[in-house]
């Protein structure tokens, strides 16, 4: 059972359950390396984020159990598979704390098996799935490739701006985040206007969400965040904290140097790391997490019943303090 479910939304602790269960059952292959790895993915654990602002969502509608989780399922299998290529891309080797795809089976593997989570978690709504929610999933899956795409460009890129950053991180993360509450509200049959608050609550629940997650690979360790500390500077990766560095630094031309290199040693990145947290970078990317979460509070429909709004917001109070 996953944190979400036991402590922050108990009301659909029973729905995350079959959620769960469903994925078992999405990944099953007669071919026993592709089961394996889809096992292996799933209990790796995971915050099941996605499923769970989409069943969130769609709560108050009380849909059916079996079809609804299916359907949160496979924003959770479409997830997976990106991280999937992620890794591959990125040549990781521990996600979670446990080790990738990749590094037990291979790239060649682990790229199709990634393709293959992705046709099952389409193949097993399809029954059911209207054609405005296959639009926004698949709009996701297209976003989140770009996202990727618009992140590898910029690698070791210490020119890059505010809105360079901003436009990836939604394409990437906020997106997937704001699309699985978009559907939700859209299978409630809430109005359009109560659709568009939720996609912005997504929106701006996803921003923070991915902000965090940067600053906890300047703050962190891999014990505490599943993967080495300064992983997205050796990988290329200017977050939030970096850029806001690189203009306000006494050291900032020390730091474009470490970070602009591609062969950047681990005390370069240790060094860098120091660079960004002495100058108030963290803190400034917390006001800015404060900010987009204090505007997902602000957004969401007055209409929502007492226990789904208090759910929506223990998942924001959980986003300004998580350290994992």
């Amino acid at each position: 059972m996953n944190v979400y479910a036991e402590k922050l939304v108990p009301i659909i602790k029973d729905q995350m359950v079959a959620v769960e269960e469903s994925l078992f059952e999405k990944v099953e292959s007669q071919v026993k390396i592709v089961d394996d790895i889809g096992i292996h993915l799933i209990k790796a654990g995971g915050k099941r984020l996605r499923p769970a602002l989409y069943l969130l969502c769609s709560y108050d509608a009380n849909l059916p159990l079996k079809e609804n989780a299916s359907l949160a399922a496979s924003l959770e299998l479409i997830h997976m598979a990106t991280l999937v290529h992620d890794d591959v891309i990125d040549e990781a080797s521990t996600r979670r704390g446990q080790p990738t795809a990749n590094t037990l089976w291979g790239n060649k593997i682990s790229v199709l098996a990634g393709d293959y989570l992705l046709a099952m978690a389409f193949s097993s709504i399809a029954d059911f799935i209207k054609p405005r929610e296959i639009q926004v999933m698949a709009n996701t899956i297209a976003l989140v490739c770009e996202g990727e795409i618009l992140q590898n460009i910029n690698a070791f890129n210490a020119d890059i701006t505010m809105e360079d950053y901003k436009r990836k991180t939604f394409q990437k993360t906020a997106n997937f985040i704001a699309s699985s509450c978009e559907l939700g509200a859209i299978r409630a049959n809430f109005t359009e206007e109560q659709i568009s608050q939720i996609q912005t609550y997504g929106n701006c629940l996803g921003m923070a969400f991915q902000i965090t997650d940067d600053i906890l690979d300047i703050t962190g360790n891999a014990k505490q965040i599943g993967k080495p500390a300064g992983n997205d500077l050796k990988q290329g990766i200017i977050t939030l904290p970096v850029i806001y560095a690189l203009k306000n630094s006494p050291h900032q031309e020390e730091l474009r140097k470490l970070v602009s290199s591609t062969e950047i040693t681990d005390d370069e990145v240790a060094k860098a790391l120091e660079i960004t947290r002495e100058c108030g970078a963290v803190e400034y990317s917390y006001d800015i997490v404060r900010d987009y979460l204090q505007n997902a509070k602000n957004i969401l429909p007055k209409e929502l019943s007492l226990e789904v709004k208090n759910s929506l917001i223990n998942v924001i109070d959980f986003v300004e303090s998580r350290d994992y």
